[in-house]
C-alpha cells in the first residue's frame, strides 16, 4: 500500500523581525550611552618676542642615581632632607620647587622628596625631564 506523501511548504526564515529588533537595540544603546566630553579651558596664551629672565630662580632638588640628594649646590644627607628643605621653604613656596631625578634613581627616593615638599606646604612642584640624544638611544638598543 502506498501512502500519499504530504507536500511540505518550503521553510522560510523571515528576517524582518530580527532586523527590527537589532535596529531597536542599536537605537537604545546610542541613546543611553554617555560620551566622555573633556571639560577643559580653551586658553589663548599671550606670546612674547623676547623671554625675560627670572629675578629669582626656583629651588632645585636633584636626586642622583644612588638616591642621594643635592639642594642647589649643597649635598644633603637623606635623613636631613626635610630640615634643609625647611630652611628654603619660603623661597620654594614663592618660586616653586624643581625636582631633577636621574632616570636610574629609585622611585622611593623621589617620592620621599615629594612627600617632604608636601609636608612643608610647597605646592608648586615640577619634575624636570631631559630629552635623550639619539646616539645614546642607539648605543643602548640591542
Amino acid at each position: 500500500m502506498r501512502f500519499p506523501r504530504r507536500r511540505r511548504d518550503p521553510v522560510e526564515v523571515n528576517l524582518t523581525p530580527l532586523i527590527d529588533v537589532v535596529f531597536l537595540l542599536l537605537i537604545f544603546f546610542m541613546v543611553s550611552t554617555t560620551f566622555d566630553t573633556r571639560q577643559a579651558l580653551e586658553l589663548v596664551l599671550p606670546e612674547s618676542t623676547a623671554g625675560a629672565s627670572l629675578e629669582a630662580a626656583p629651588v632645585t632638588l636633584v636626586v642622583d642615581a644612588e638616591g642621594g640628594y643635592r639642594l642647589g649646590d649643597e649635598r644633603v644627607p637623606a635623613n636631613e632632607l626635610k630640615a634643609v628643605l625647611a630652611e628654603r621653604v619660603g623661597e620654594a613656596r614663592e618660586h616653586g620647587l624643581i625636582v631633577e631625578a636621574d632616570g636610574r634613581a629609585r622611585h622611593a627616593a623621589v617620592v620621599k622628596a615629594l612627600d617632604h615638599a608636601a609636608a612643608l606646604g610647597i605646592s608648586r612642584v615640577r619634575i624636570a625631564t631631559r630629552e635623550y640624544e639619539n646616539s645614546f638611544i642607539q648605543a643602548e638598543s640591542p
